[in-house]
This record gives structure tokens, C-alpha cells and sequence, in this order.
């Protein structure tokens, strides 16, 4: 869950790719039929009222391989291999352009040239990280301490993890709408601070978590060591330690996820007295911060807790955690040995993925973060062709069009909630494959030369972006992700919907494909955005993007208790033994699941004009839809990155996904499941939400 935005996929793919030429790569990619639907996937020996996803993707998942270099493989990383690979040509192309100096074309050749330069990068050793770690050994007191603190905030504007800001950093900054007032920007200070993905890797008892803690202190360890740091062992246990106070300190996500709770517009001089410890008035001096009337505390407790442990830790625990996060967030581009030692915890130890991704792959996907809107200006004139836009704007239009129409519909639902619902409907901004603006880089420095600093500076034009956004008015078309993104979006203060390019591709849309595959896969995609505006975090925020209540006393009750059947469904799923889904963290996307796949289904018969579904390949127009539904979310995925994604991740794994189905009545009319079968539901059971 991110403030203000809602991200489709849980891996939320970068786009990684290369100069060489790239060597072939198997993602177990569909062989799709006329119908649109990759029929030698289905397993027809598992009946679907019994388990949905092993019917739809059963013989798929007995021979696809998870790629050595990837935590899981599945429709999503086949997409985002296509892009990938036309990501690997595009740099190709700029690299071989002879582009002039301060043009986008060379700062894209020029950053992936630096970072593919190891010989130079092991050259220099660790000499281009050596004024962070003086000015982080040069703390002397509280004040220093802040100054540090403050010069190191960063804005958040990765789509996975906003409410954690998981870097060195122990806050993150992120820049949007009032709550209250969306139509000027304001800062949020997010709670952060942790090298393990979230405060249950310190916290829970679970065996699995128990070993993980101790690898992350031997990695820890390892690092200072090959830094040439002394005591490099007690150092470990002291940062170990003070990581494991700051994630005492910080709310669970599902805390995170409560926007009331959230909404803490505090002038700059009430965080000494609200959150005491940190000398704030040096911290917002140093991060730029200090001409602002008021900053969000999205997570009081968290706020408070941490600034509170700046004060009462001794300064060197402080100092040791610093110089280890330093030495871990530019770790990729430190020598050899340093990349290994991060790969070895956090590809194999967390994600148990056996091999690191091959440099070229972890260059493109740095390119592809320093210098998103660069390449993804190249990216969107060679393969996003206008008319795949116009057809996925269709697509759009019948499905917002079905759900209002849906509105209508609701008996529960009372005249004046129906009326702000449709309001809403008709006020969503939709934007397809890339934004009317692009950023604007020729005040980014990249030299050919400087692998890591060209990522440092990178890091610093866009904190000064997003601080300039303050000052500037709202822009309601802004995008939040690149066009080259295999992914999708809805923005609640913004009212907005973004769908970027690279997600537009087969399987998950083909121009050429049936009408029932494409609404089944990227029309549920697409409802699933629009639903994210209704679901139990974007109903809170009326058409204007201001949180506000819209809602009768009668019809939120409605609401909140057919969202707790959801809860109580998805409490049931159990990932790995002992370990279910958690229902309740899970719920937003849940919503948006159950919503949008019914919406792209009566979408889905609009668009055939009253006249009966063709069958195709022995499968009527329904089957079609659900299967297509199904395929889209088949995913084989090691045991370690199942964990984190259910301990710390708001959407349920991909298997359960595509269980959907079972709450909707027209997969009970395709595919017959029986009462006493696993998924089957009573029809007062299903949950029927929008």
C-alpha cells in the first residue's frame, strides 16, 4: 500500500535490460490459441469448482521453470521480458547515436556506459562513497546527528513501498495533495529506517524469521569487514539491534493503511513538541524542508518513536547504522565484492533467487530509475503505436461506463451515495501509455564515468523535483509511473487512472486477440484501477480527490461488512504451512479484484452488442473471459519471496488472485461447480461489493 496510489502487481516489475545483445531468457511463455487463451495450460483433471487457478494454469505449472536469476516467473515477467528487450535495443540505439552532449539520448548512454565500466568501478574502490562516510564519521553531537539525518531524506516515488521507506533513510518524503484540500501539494513524512523489508523480520518469533535476523547480522558484518571497519561483528549487533528499536517504533501496515489515522498536518515548530528527540529544526534546515508551514506525520507513533531513538541511542550506534546503510544502498555499485555479498542476502537469502541477474540487466534497470521519462520518450514512439491507445481508451470508456450503469443497480446503495458514486465515475482522469509531459533532465549531470555518482545525483535532482512540485500548482495529469512500467495505477487524490505502455502488451492485451480474452485479462486490470477509487481506502476520497465522507451511516455499514466477508475469504488461503494470507492488509486490492473483474465482465457482454459470444475452440464466450482472468495471474514463485510478499506486501500472492472468480455468479453459469466443491459459495455468500 503506497499514500494516495495502489500499485496492480506485488512485484511491481522495473524494467531491466542490456547493450550486448541479450541471451534468450524463458518466462514459460502462452502459446495462445485463436481464443486468446493458452489452452495447453489447463489442467482438465482439476475440476475448477475445486481450484480455479490449477484448472487454468495446472499443465503450465508443471513445466514452467522460475528463470535462476528471478524470485518467481508467470504472465507478468513474460510481459516485462518484451520490454525488457526493447528497453536493451532503445540504449543500443543511443549508445550508437553519437547523440550531442546534455541530450537525453547520451545521458542514457552515459549512465548505463558508467555502470557497465567495472574496471573502473573496481578501480576506485570505495572512493567515491568516501565524503558520505566522513561527513557520517565527523557526528559529534545530536545537532550533527540531525544535520546528517536531514541531508539524506529522499523523496519516495518507487511505486512498491511509500509507508515503509526502506532505505538508510530513517524517514522518506513524499509530496502530494492535502488531504483535506487536494488542490495544493504538501510534504509527508513517512516513518523508515529498516534493511530487512518490514518490522516482522524483526519482530515475529516464526523460525524462518528467527534465521533470517541472524543471516541479516552476518551480512551486516560482512559488509563492514570488506569495508576494512574494526569491530565489524560488535557493529553488527549494535545496528541489528537498533533496527530491531526502530521497527518497535513503526505502525504495521495495516495501521499504515487507516487514512484517518494518517491525516496529521503539523506546523514545523509543533514536531519538537509532538515527536521529541530529533533536533527537527536543524533536520528540515538540512533537507530543505525549513520554509514549509506544515508537513504530514502519515504515521504519528512511528514519527514519534523514531525521533525519540535519535535521542536516547548512543551516538555511535547511530554512526555504525549510518555508515552500514551507506555502504548497502550503494552497494550495487561498489566493487564486485560488495554487489555479491548484497545480491547473497537480498536476492538469495530473502528471495531465494540462486543467481544474480547478469550486469547488463541491473545497468538497464538503474537507466530505467535515474532516467525513466528519457527512455520512456524513446520507448512509447517505436512500440506503442496510436492505435493501440485509442483501443485500450475504448476499453476504458465501456468499462467506466459499465460501472456506472452498475451504480444504478445497487439495491443496497442509497439515492444520495449513488449520486457522489456516479459523480466520481464521471470526474476520473484516465491516461493511457505515457504522460503529456515529460520530465525535464538538462540539470542532470551523468558522466560516462561515475557509475555511482551519476545514481547519487539522480537521487538528489529528483528530491529537488518533487520539492519543487510545493511551491508549483497540482497537476492532475502527473504520472507516477514510466511508460515502460509492466504495471498500472490509480492515483485517489488525484481522481486518476495511469495504464502504461509496456502492461498493453499480449497477454495481457492484444489488438488482434478475442473480445472476451482481452476483457478478461487487461479489462480486469483495468477495472481493478477504477475500483481502487471505491475500494475500502479510495471511497474515503470524494470526485475533487479531498478525503471526505460521501457515504449514508446505512450504506458505509453495508460496505464495511461485505468488505469483512472478503477478509474472512482470503484469512483461509494458506501460502506456505502455518502461513495464511492476512485478509485484512490484503483487503484494498481484494475489493478491486472482486469489483473490477465483475465490471470487465458486464463490460465484457456490453460489447457484444446483444448478440450471443462466439465459441472458440469448444469454449464458450464466458469461459473465455474467466480463463483469461486466471492465466493473467499464474505465477510460480519461491518459497522466501512468498513469505515477504505475504508478510509485507497488500496484495495476495497470485494463486489466490485468480480464485476471484468464485464470488462472481457468471463463472457458476460457465463452469458448474458444486456445492461441497472448495470454491463453491452460496449466493448469499459471494461477496458482491460494486
Amino acid at each position: 500500500m503506497r499514500p494516495f496510489r495502489w500499485i496492480l502487481t506485488a512485484a511491481a516489475l522495473t524494467t531491466t535490460c542490456a547493450l550486448a545483445a541479450a541471451p534468450a531468457e524463458s518466462a514459460a511463455p502462452q502459446a495462445r490459441s485463436a481464443s486468446g487463451i493458452d489452452l495447453a495450460g489447463i489442467d482438465q483433471g482439476v475440476l475448477p469448482g475445486n481450484d480455479f487457478d490449477n484448472y487454468a494454469n495446472g499443465n503450465w505449472k508443471k513445466t514452467a521453470e522460475i528463470p535462476a536469476d528471478r524470485s518467481s516467473t508467470g504472465v507478468f515477467l513474460q510481459v516485462f521480458l518484451k520490454a525488457e528487450q526493447r528497453n536493451a535495443d532503445l540504449i543500443k540505439e543511443a549508445a550508437a547515436s553519437k547523440a550531442p552532449a546534455g541530450s537525453n539520448e547520451r545521458k542514457i548512454a552515459d549512465y548505463y556506459a558508467a555502470y557497465m565500466d567495472e574496471s573502473a568501478i573496481e578501480k576506485r574502490g570505495l572512493e567515491p562513497l568516501q565524503p558520505e562516510l566522513k561527513q557520517i564519521d565527523a557526528i559529534a553531537s545530536r545537532t550533527d546527528l540531525a544535520r546528517v539525518l536531514g541531508a539524506g531524506l529522499r523523496a519516495d516515488v518507487d511505486p512498491v513501498n511509500a509507508t515503509n521507506f526502506e532505505t538508510e533513510h530513517l524517514f522518506g518524503l513524499f509530496v502530494s495533495h492535502g488531504l483535506e484540500d487536494a488542490s495544493h501539494n504538501i510534504p509527508y513524512l513517512l516513518q523508515g529506517g529498516l534493511g530487512m523489508p518490514t518490522r516482522d523480520y524483526y519482530l515475529s518469533n516464526d523460525k524462518a524469521m528467527v534465521e533470517t535476523r541472524g543471516k541479516y547480522q552476518a551480512y551486516v558484518a560482512a559488509l563492514l569487514k570488506q569495508a576494512g571497519i574494526a569491530d565489524a561483528d560488535a557493529k553488527a549487533r549494535t545496528i541489528l539491534d537498533l533496527e530491531t528499536k526502530i521497527a518497535k517504533a513503526q505502525v504495521d501496515i495495516v495501521d499504515s493503511q487507516d487514512i484517518h489515522k494518517a491525516n496529521n498536518p503539523w506546523p514545523l515548530a509543533d514536531f519538537a513538541k509532538n515527536a521529541p528527540g530529533l533536533d527537527w529544526h536543524t533536520y528540515f534546515k538540512a533537507a530543505g524542508l525549513d520554509g514549509q508551514k506544515i508537513i504530514d506525520a502519515w504515521q504519528v507513533p512511528g514519527i514519534k518513536g523514531l525521533s525519540a531513538l535519535t535521542a536516547s541511542e548512543p551516538l555511535q550506534a547511530w554512526k555504525d547504522y549510518l555508515t552500514f546503510h551507506a555502504l548497502n544502498e550503494s552497494a550495487s555499485l561498489l566493487p564486485k565484492a560488495y554487489a555479491d555479498l548484497s545480491f547473497g542476502f537480498y536476492g538469495q537469502t530473502l528471495s531465494g533467487t540462486p543467481r544474480q541477474r547478469d550486469r547488463w540487466k541491473r545497468a538497464i534497470a538503474s537507466t530505467n530509475v535515474s532516467l525513466g521519462d528519457a527512455v520512456g520518450q524513446i520507448y512509447v514512439k517505436k512500440y506503442f503505436p496510436a492505435s493501440s491507445k485509442a483501443q485500450v481508451e475504448q476499453m476504458v470508456k465501456n468499462i467506466l461506463a459499465a460501472f456506472d450503469e452498475r451504480v444504478d443497480q445497487l439495491d443496497w446503495m442509497t439515492p444520495a451515495t449513488r449520486q457522489k458514486a456516479k459523480a466520481k465515475i464521471a470526474s476520473i482522469r484516465v491516461s493511457v501509455g505515457y504522460p503529456e509531459t515529460w520530465r525535464d533532465y538538462r540539470t542532470l549531470e551523468i558522466r560516462p564515468d561515475d557509475a555511482l555518482g551519476n545514481k547519487q545525483r539522480a537521487e538528489k535532482y529528483e528530491y529537488q523535483h518533487q520539492l519543487a512540485k510545493l511551491s508549483q500548482p497540482v497537476d492532475r495529469g502527473e504520472w507516477w509511473m514510466t511508460p515502460q512500467t509492466v504495471n498500472a495505477v490509480n492515483l485517489p487524490l488525484q481522481n486518476a487512472l495511469n495504464f502504461p505502455a509496456a502492461i498493453l502488451e499480449a497477454p495481457f492485451f492484444d489488438p488482434k486477440a478475442d473480445a472476451a480474452a482481452n476483457y478478461g485479462s487487461i479489462g480486469a486490470v483495468i477495472g481493478h484501477e477504477i475500483s481502487h477509487s471505491f475500494d475500502n481506502l479510495g471511497a474515503e476520497f470524494d470526485a475533487q480527490g479531498n478525503l471526505a465522507n460521501w457515504w449514508t451511516p446505512e450504506d458505509q455499514a453495508h460496505f464495511k461488512a461485505a468488505g469483512q466477508k472478503l477478509v474472512a475469504q482470503f484469512n483461509a488461503y494458506e501460502a506456505l504451512p502455518g502461513l495464511h494470507v492476512n485478509g485484512q492488509q490484503t483487503l484494498g486490492e481484494n475489493i478491486a479484484d472482486v469489483s473490477g473483474l465483475t465490471i470487465a465482465y458486464l463490460a465484457y457482454h456490453k460489447s457484444l452488442g446483444g448478440k450471443p459470444a462466439p465459441v472458440i475452440d469448444g469454449l464458450t464466450g464466458d469461459q473465455r473471459f474467466f480463463l483469461a482472468f486466471g492465466q493473467s495471474w499464474r505465477e510460480k514463485i519461491r518459497d522466501a519471496a512468498l513469505r515477504q510478499r505475504v508478510i509485507g506486501n497488500e496484495h495476495a500472492p497470485g494463486r489466490f488472485r485468480a480464485q476471484t472468480v468464485r464470488n462472481l455468479d457468471g463463472w457458476y453459469d460457465a463452469f458448474q461447480p458444486k456445492p461441497g466443491q472448495t470454491l463453491y459459495l452460496a449466493p448469499a455468500d459471494r461477496v458482491k461489493i460494486w
